[in-house]
């Protein structure tokens, strides 16, 4: 599966702010929901400029284990986001994806069948 969409949507996301897993799948659909989208988001290749660290779980908690927890905190106090223990406020940093990313789609489905 091409994890391309997910990171476009991702690059998208501006400093400062924060998505959580959810918004992703929901914006794009994605089959599995939240975990398709972490199990993307831990496939990230490192050095494409995907800003990995302002995707959160539900709730605004930071999910991912040390060390990259640790580099995640620095990488979000740099761009402003305060954090509260392993949270952040998502009233405050939360944001939210245009309405035209719901568009694109990772697969495309084919006509819908009539049930009898």
């Amino acid at each position: 599966m091409s994890w391309k969409p997910v990171y476009q949507l991702v690059k998208t996301i501006p400093r400062g702010h924060v998505v959580t897993y959810g918004q992703i799948a929901r914006a794009l659909r994605l089959r599995g929901g939240a975990r398709t989208a972490g199990r993307a988001m831990a496939a990230a290749p490192s050095g494409q400029g995907i800003p990995w660290h302002r995707v959160l779980g539900a709730g605004g908690r930071m999910l991912i284990r040390e060390p990259y927890a640790q580099l995640q905190r620095q990488l979000l106090m740099s761009e402003s986001v305060e954090l509260h223990g392993a949270r952040v406020d998502m009233k405050r940093y939360a944001w939210t994806f245009p309405r035209n990313a719901k568009k694109q789609r990772t697969k495309k489905k084919g006509p819908r069948r009539k049930r009898r």
